[in-house]
């Protein structure tokens, strides 16, 4: 599948606020979010990516079931930091790449020198917290669709690959017309009309349209047809066969639906192990706090009753 944007850029935005900045270790991802229809995630490494002094970031792709061998997409983004001092400031690092199964993630390996960000005075870090963000514009992707929360209800849209049919095929065969059996040129006209209308309706109609509707009134158009004496040995199967295509594009429309609410279920899931990482990491940082303060690791895995905090 090939999605497209408009021809205007139009970035979507995501703000991500890192807590205990001064405690992060080699490398801490946001929780997944989704701009321009597909979800990503941002990677920091807190003292670089195999560069000193400096901070690395990274836009990465986050792997969903919407995702084709093959898949590729063509991506602007700016990954920005924050001045919490002066919001009108920022450091703003913009580029555009083509992310794909071997390349899921671009960034910028020295974005800010350590100096910079731990000055006070610049106001990049306040009460140990960071403000990141990202904005992104898709302009372009393939064999993958975008990821909609709202697919679990079943609003998402889709295509559906169309089976192949000979419907031209039909148009060549109409013309060497030899087997007509009819007693009144009347008769003969009827005929006419009501194989020209099946004709035309399988040589208009698209796979993906051939719903319970259509197919009720192709099969009126048919027994139309039907009654009257030309020899239809040619252009039954086309018939049946276009009959027969609800039941696949019925089944298509419900893996499709599966497969956007498996990617919103995958990305749900990535969400809350980001949520359940940070809050381990605040844990760390409060259990250190109190030991600091005199509390002792066994109390810490005590049951909590007033006994356990006696000195």
């Amino acid at each position: 599948m090939e999605h497209k944007q408009s021809s205007v850029e139009q970035y979507e935005k995501f703000t991500w606020k890192v807590e205990n900045f001064s405690r992060l270790k080699n490398t801490v991802c946001s929780e997944p979010f989704v701009l321009g229809g597909y979800p990503w995630r941002i990677k920091l490494f807190p003292k670089g990516d195999k560069v000193k002094n400096v901070l690395s970031i990274y836009l990465e792709v986050m792997h969903t079931a919407n995702m084709s061998e093959g898949w590729d997409r063509d991506v602007k983004f700016k990954l920005l930091l924050i001045n919490q001092l002066d919001t009108s400031e920022k450091i703003s690092e913009e580029t555009s790449r083509e992310f794909s199964a071997h390349y899921n993630g671009w960034g910028f390996k020295s974005f800010i020198r350590l100096t910079e960000l731990h000055d006070p005075a610049k106001g990049y870090i306040v009460k140990d917290a960071c403000i990141f963000g990202a904005e992104v514009f898709v302009s372009e992707s393939t064999n993958e669709k975008p990821v909609n929360f709202e697919s679990q209800t079943g609003h998402m849209e889709v295509q559906i690959p169309e089976p192949k049919i000979t419907n031209q095929e039909t148009l060549s065969t109409v013309s060497n017309l030899a087997c007509i059996e009819t007693s009144k040129p009347a008769d003969a006209e009827l005929g006419y009309a009501a194989m020209g209308k099946v004709i035309y309706f399988l040589n208009t109609i698209k796979v993906k349209d051939l719903n319970e509707q259509a197919c009720k009134k192709l099969q009126v158009l048919w027994d139309e047809l039907d009654k009257t004496k030309f020899d239809l040995t040619w252009l039954e199967p086309q018939v049946q066969s276009a009959l027969r295509i609800r039941s696949y594009v019925e089944k298509a429309l419900e893996v499709e639906k599966l497969k956007g609410n498996v990617a919103v279920q995958e990305l749900k899931i990535e969400t809350l192990k980001a949520k359940l990482a940070a809050a381990e990491i605040n844990l760390e940082i409060e259990r250190d706090l109190l030991k600091a303060g005199g509390i002792k690791e066994r109390d810490l895995n005590s049951e909590l009753s007033i006994g356990s905090w006696k000195s």
